[in-house]
């Protein structure tokens, strides 16, 4: 079985996508985590992506699409993979659907986390982590015993750039413009699966088995 997890910035992919992979025995390919680890590791992908980072130009679609099969080529992927964070755009979904079909293979099931804005808003905006040892807290969900402060180590506690309210309101419009069209890509292909994302992480978890599982 080869999934794409889609979602908008906050809905909690990274962590079901861990989850899923590992109860449906698939490979779980994260492209940031990807792109990151080709550029660390000086691959020529990787510093091809790196090259048009360093110009603030986004990666091309050519590069991104390329280097995610290479992942999905390889042997490990044999089993079926789960896709994170890839494809963004529907151009870069044509453009796998294009490849795959080429060795065989499809996208069998897209698993779309559906949150409205106010909760993405309110779930990264609330986020705080210690710079020291990195441990993550939430004004709502999770506070610290101590306003501002780490419980283990007293740091003052600090919010990522990425979750200042300006750049989440950013943030969900490029998903808006850029990414939730791929939910009617999806639709018309037959594989879209929408389930409500607004859940606790458990809740969410038996939601996807239970949609894929279905397949």
């Amino acid at each position: 079985m080869n999934v794409v997890l889609l979602g908008p910035p906050g809905a909690g992919k990274g962590t079901q996508a861990v989850k899923l992979a590992r109860t449906l025995g698939l490979l779980h390919l994260s492209s940031g985590d990807i792109l990151r680890a080709e550029r660390q590791a000086k691959t020529q992908l990787g510093r091809q992506a790196q090259d048009f980072m360093d110009r603030g130009v986004l990666v091309p679609d050519d590069v991104i699409l390329t280097m995610m099969m290479d992942h999905i080529s390889r042997p490990e992927a044999s089993g079926g993979f789960l896709l994170d964070g890839f494809p963004r755009t529907v151009a870069q979904a044509e453009g796998l659907d294009e490849r795959l079909a080429r060795k065989g293979a499809r996208i069998d099931i897209v698993a779309n986390m559906v949150v409205e804005d106010a909760d993405v808003t309110r779930r990264l905006t609330g986020r705080w982590s210690c710079p020291v040892d990195g441990r993550i807290y939430h004004e709502i969900y999770s506070p610290p015993k101590a306003a501002g402060r780490c419980d283990d180590c007293g740091a003052a506690l600090s919010r990522r750039k990425d979750d200042e309210p300006d750049v989440v309101r950013q943030r969900l419009r490029t998903y808006h413009e850029e990414t939730e069209p791929l939910e009617a890509y999806y639709k018309a292909r037959g594989v879209l699966e929408s389930i409500d994302a607004s859940g606790t992480v458990e809740e969410v978890t038996d939601s996807l088995q239970r949609v894929c599982r279905a397949r």
